[in-house]
Order: C-alpha cells, then sequence, then structure tokens
C-alpha cells in the first residue's frame, strides 16, 4: 500500500510538473507570437493573459484581443479568447470564441459578430509548422450586423476541413448552416415581399479544394494558401419556391483566374425573376428578354419551370455555349 501511495505521489508530481511545462510554453508561445505581430507591423495586443484548465488541460484565456493586418486591411478585436490543449497532446487544439460580439473592420465596412457558443476544434500535424489536419467548428445562433442593422443569421453553423492523407495540399469541405436568414438590410435592398419566409429551408456544400500548400501557421502569420483545383460536389440553398443547386470543377492558377465549369440548376427560376422585378434590378424590358432566354435554355431540361445552365470558364471569360457573359472572378484569397 506504502509503495502505490508513492507511485501516485510521484506521477502525481510528474504530472503537475508537466502541466506547468506545457502551460509556460502555451504562455511564452502566445506572447512570442504576439510580439513578433507587433514587429511586422500588426497592431497585436491583449490586456490579460491567465492560465487555467488544471488538471485535464491547459488553457490560455485572454482578454481584450485586437489583433489588425494593414497589408490585408483587416482588424478584429474579441472581448475574450481562450485557446486550450488536454494535457497529455498539445496537439488537439480547441479555440472558444465569446459570447460577447466580435468587432471586425474591412476597407469596405465595420460589422459585429454575434456568436452563441462557438467552438473550433483543430488535429495539427506534429511539428514547428503546426500543419492542420483537420478543423471543425460548431456554433449556435449567430448573426452578423452592421450599425444600420442584420446582414445574415442562422440557427447553428458546423463547417468541417479534413486534409486528404494522400495530399496534404488537399482539403475536403463540409458547410452547413440551418435556419440561415437575410437580415433587414439584404431584404430591404432586394425589396424582399414582408410576406417571404424568414430564414432558409435548407443552407449547404461539400466539395474538396487543393491549395498551393498545406494549412499551417504561415497561413496565419505570412500569406495564405491559395487555391489550384476546386471540386464542388454538390452546393444546395432552399428559399420558399426556390431551390438551386451548383457544381463545379475548376483549376485556377497562379493569378487567381479559374478554368473549367461550374453546373447551376434551379427550380421555380420565374420567381428568381420576379424578385429582380421588384426589387429594381432589371426593368419590365429587361425582364422579358431575360424570360425569353431562359425559357429556350429550361427547354432543353426538359421542365419549362427548371434551368440547367453550364458556365464555362476559359481565357479569363465565362461562357453559357458559345456565348460569353463576362470576365470572370479572381479566387485570390487575401
Amino acid at each position: 500500500m506504502r509503495r502505490l501511495i508513492w507511485i501516485l505521489v510521484i506521477l502525481s508530481i510528474l504530472w503537475c510538473a508537466w502541466w506547468a511545462l506545457f502551460g509556460f510554453g502555451l504562455k511564452t508561445g502566445l506572447e512570442t507570437w504576439f510580439q513578433d505581430r507587433r514587429d511586422t507591423g500588426w497592431q497585436a495586443e491583449y490586456s490579460r493573459l491567465d492560465l487555467n484548465g488544471f488538471p485535464g488541460r491547459v488553457r490560455a484565456d485572454l482578454t481584450d484581443v485586437a489583433l489588425a493586418d494593414p497589408s490585408a486591411g483587416l482588424a478584429i478585436t474579441l472581448p475574450t479568447f481562450s485557446i486550450s490543449a488536454p494535457t497529455y497532446w498539445p496537439g488537439d487544439v480547441t479555440i472558444d470564441l465569446p459570447n460577447a460580439p466580435i468587432q471586425v473592420a474591412t476597407p469596405q465596412q465595420k460589422s459585429e459578430i454575434d456568436v452563441q457558443g462557438g467552438k473550433a476544434d483543430l488535429r495539427l500535424h506534429p511539428g514547428t509548422a503546426l500543419e492542420l489536419e483537420q478543423l471543425s467548428l460548431v456554433t449556435s445562433q449567430w448573426a452578423i450586423s452592421t450599425k444600420t442593422g442584420v446582414l445574415y443569421g442562422a440557427d447553428d453553423m458546423k463547417l468541417s476541413m479534413v486534409q486528404s492523407q494522400s495530399d496534404p495540399n488537399k482539403y475536403a469541405f463540409v458547410a452547413r448552416a440551418a435556419g440561415f436568414s437575410p437580415g433587414d438590410i439584404p431584404r430591404s435592398k432586394l425589396r424582399i415581399p414582408a410576406s417571404w419566409p424568414v430564414t432558409f429551408d435548407k443552407l449547404e456544400l461539400n466539395g474538396t479544394i487543393t491549395f498551393s500548400r498545406p494549412w499551417d501557421l504561415d497561413a496565419i502569420e505570412d500569406t495564405r494558401p491559395q487555391p489550384r483545383t476546386i471540386q464542388l460536389k454538390l452546393a444546395e440553398a432552399a428559399w420558399a419556391d426556390l431551390r438551386v443547386f451548383f457544381a463545379a470543377d475548376l483549376r485556377v492558377d497562379a493569378d487567381g483566374v479559374p478554368t473549367g465549369t461550374v453546373n447551376i440548376q434551379a427550380e421555380n427560376w420565374q420567381t428568381m425573376l420576379d424578385l429582380a422585378q421588384e426589387a429594381g434590378l432589371v426593368n419590365p424590358t429587361m425582364r422579358q428578354q431575360a424570360e425569353k432566354g431562359l425559357s429556350q435554355l429550361a427547354r432543353f431540361s426538359g421542365d419549362p419551370n427548371a434551368l440547367d445552365v453550364q458556365l464555362n470558364f476559359k481565357a479569363g471569360f465565362m461562357a453559357v455555349g458559345i456565348i460569353p457573359i463576362g470576365p470572370v472572378p479572381r479566387l485570390v484569397l487575401r
């Protein structure tokens, strides 16, 4: 019995020592990271950093966090921010977002993000680069708003990003937002009728993206990995009578110019034209012309109420069949 007690005492001491060493490493690493960001011209501040979570986890709780990257024109302010990992393995990281509003500023506008129960679980590959193997983001109710009103919100959100075992640059994505709802601002700009449902019936996507390099610590500190191939298996949005499906197979060059195809299927597309006309996006003459052309396309799908269109991306331009419709958007992560 005495030997067992001594073994437990020694193990407890070793566990406490390991927790203290792990905690010291986490705290020092965060302090160094913030200082390194300031040395490169960022604003990187916090008012307090505390270690908690003993004995099962090592958790760093930061207060009044402010980060701003001048080169990207992005600034974010969080009242609290927590990062933790199990004491036995620092590679499984959990980030807890505050339930209080998060302030985000870009060159275009300032916005506020309210997230309830926001948590991100990250599985990192052993090594100094901290290469991302898996990300899982889960939230309860969330909303994005500006001073003039709400932009978007949803009852929850689930996002996963999993690295391929055969190609470290390739990640599989799945995203879903239940009860997604456009806020007062987009509903007002688009003149959505008051009788139109508040929330989407469905909003989700899944696919794979191959980047120029794996996501790791450099993606935050330096430049973001850029998409090189995009395979969107299915993206679906359903809102009242409207239902839209997307699929894509794209290759992206070093300048962010995509080449490939995007397939779009739309049910009850006439209702989309009704909304566009009510919003003032098209006048009655344009509406008639668009309806005539889309009706011709719908006949090829076998259902006059459904569109099945393939957009071809080539040489920097988009086209439906051989008919050009404009330049392709550049796909560059800032």
